[in-house]
């Protein structure tokens, strides 16, 4: 069952990375959206093993990241940090949600903006490192993404809890 859950998360996680807007340098996609979702619904274990796989199907040369890449040059790329973040964003999101934060608006608000600095800290130490710190980097791997992510984040704020509201009720 749990090895399902984790390869059904990690195609989901593919599935939402080829919905995608070319920015650049870093593409923004609908990964953080799954990737939150994922930690959110599976929890800090199931949730970090899933992103894990996920990450080490594109290191070995599946074409799982943004534009159908994979291979371990996407991991010296300007979307390293991002990708590496998302296994601290998965985690962090799973651990909030097994203390019941994914049943309040507020508190999973609070999971997923720390699962936001997770990610982008993470993204962002690495992006400003790889093209050096006198460049915009937050121009380049903050700035742009923010609407975007505020809006998915939003979107999970909304769903969730109403969705385990229905589960609950299916379950009586």
């Amino acid at each position: 069952r749990y090895a399902l859950l984790t390869l059904a998360g990690s195609a989901l996680i593919t599935l939402c990375t080829q919905i995608s807007l070319p920015l650049f340098p870093v593409p923004m996609t609908l990964q953080t959206f799954a990737v939150f979702l994922i930690g959110l619904t599976y929890g800090w274990r199931l949730g970090g093993i899933t992103v894990a796989l996920y990450l080490l199907e594109g290191a070995l040369g599946l074409p799982v990241f943004s534009g159908g890449k994979g291979g371990m040059i996407v991991f010296m790329g300007p979307t390293a940090g991002y990708l590496v973040g998302f296994l601290l964003a998965a985690t962090a999101c799973g651990w909030f949600a097994e203390r019941g934060f994914d049943r309040s608006y507020f508190k999973l608000l609070v999971a997923l903006l720390v699962g936001n600095v997770l990610l982008y800290a993470s993204g962002l130490l690495w992006l400003g490192t790889l093209i050096g710190w006198d460049k915009p980097v937050l121009e380049y791997g903050l700035y742009p993404f923010i609407g975007g992510d505020l809006l998915k984040i939003a979107m999970a704020v909304l769903l969730l809890p109403t969705a385990w509201k229905v589960v609950n009720r299916l379950k009586q």
